[in-house]
């Protein structure tokens, strides 16, 4: 179930409050392909579907960085924010790459609201997210992604 905040003023009585977890989508090879062709990361473990069947992890994994990229798409089933002019990606605080993502997996987002501050124009948000392969026994992605949203 998403969490829809209707504005801004509505985002810090919910710091400290686990917001639920979004559906799950799978990753596809074509995903990953395209991102190795965007960063020019072509290494076997990710592009080489039969060669990394014999590799370390029995198939092609994501590229880290693919996972994280897909946080704020992850995020728009766990958090709409509504009534703010717009918002944007700020960075993040802290990144672990826990466990690899298989080409195939379904995953998903959870997060948990972790601080709200005001900065000029409205309000920094930053938010704990576990990216989560499906029956996976640890998540695969854990960071702290901070978001401005502006008035």
């Amino acid at each position: 179930m998403t969490t829809h905040v209707n504005s801004i003023e509505e985002l810090t009585p919910l710091v400290g409050s686990h917001l639920g977890y979004g559906e799950y989508r799978t990753l596809t090879q074509e995903e990953v392909n395209l991102f190795a062709d965007a960063t020019g990361d072509h290494q076997w473990i990710h592009v080489d579907p039969e060669r990394a069947k014999a590799g370390p992890f029995g198939g092609p994994i994501a590229h880290g960085y693919l996972t994280l990229s897909m946080i704020p798409v992850l995020l728009g089933g766990v958090m709409k924010v509504e009534g703010v002019a717009m918002g944007v990606n700020y960075g993040t605080n802290k990144v672990r790459f826990t466990s690899p993502v298989p080409v195939g997996s379904e995953i998903r987002a959870g997060a948990t609201l972790a601080s709200v501050d005001e900065v000029d124009g409205g309000v920094q948000v930053a938010l704990d997210v576990v990216v989560e392969v499906k029956d996976a026994p640890k998540p695969s992605c854990v960071a702290q992604v901070v978001f401005r949203y502006y008035r």
